[in-house]
């Protein structure tokens, strides 16, 4: 008998992770951590910024505040947004590679696309924007949700308001934080590593780059972790 090979799943939409994944921001979070511990004397080290990546900005606002920021932690989240704002608006933005370039190519095939960052919802905007129409059709954002990353719920709503099930989405992250979050959520999710490693087991397909990969691969990567939600959403019916 010959062997068929697997049939191929399309998502119902590709829901994306923002810093780090799609813009290469986090350097630049890093440098404001950095700048504003020195104005307030508080010390502060590289992996104290590591530590912090793929986390809601709340909880690195509390984090500095402990460490001797003297300021609120919503003044403290304000200021970093800002200056992050500040360097992406001075500048090209800083796109990971490849990731632009499938986003793009995922509207061109109709594929629904989503925006799922912890960052406040007017800086994903400028990412949002810089696509235009040929991006995202939904943004959440940090703000826009009461329990940040690695909670699901910024994954679980992405995918209501796209109308589909988080199971049958494919989610691209590069923390483990942001990795966390979207295996929770259902979805099926690729891991790419980036400035902090990942297990070569985090998420259903580990990646180092999302270089070269177009839609006819991002499909050939998911088919069988999606197919395999379907047969057991099956099975559960």
């Amino acid at each position: 008998m010959t062997a068929h090979p697997p049939a191929l799943v399309l998502p119902a939409a590709v829901l994306w992770d923002m810093d780090g994944t799609i813009i290469d921001t986090e350097p630049i979070w890093q440098q404001s951590q950095v700048e504003l511990t020195q104005q307030y004397g508080a010390e502060w080290t590289h992996e104290d910024g590591l530590s912090l990546v793929g986390s809601g900005l709340e909880r690195s606002g509390e984090i500095l505040r402990d460490k001797g920021v003297d300021m609120e932690v919503e003044e403290i989240v304000q200021w970093m947004t800002s200056y992050v704002m500040e360097r992406l608006e001075h500048g090209d933005l800083p796109w990971r590679p490849g990731a632009r370039e499938l986003v793009e190519e995922l509207h061109a095939r109709g594929i629904p696309t989503a925006l799922v960052t912890m960052s406040r919802r007017r800086m994903a905007l400028v990412a949002a924007e810089a696509l235009a129409d040929r991006g995202f059709q939904v943004v959440v954002a940090g703000d826009d949700v009461e329990h940040p990353k690695p909670h699901p719920e910024a994954y679980l709503t992405a995918a209501a308001h796209l109308g589909v099930d988080a199971t049958a989405c494919v989610a691209i992250e590069d923390s483990a934080t942001g990795v966390a979050a979207a295996v929770a959520s259902g979805a099926v999710t690729i891991a790419v590593e980036h400035i902090v490693p990942l297990p070569e087991t985090a998420g259903d397909v580990y990646l180092t780059s999302l270089a070269g990969v177009d839609v006819d691969r991002l499909v050939e990567l998911t088919s069988p972790a999606l197919a395999a939600r379907q047969t057991s959403e099956g099975n559960a019916r």
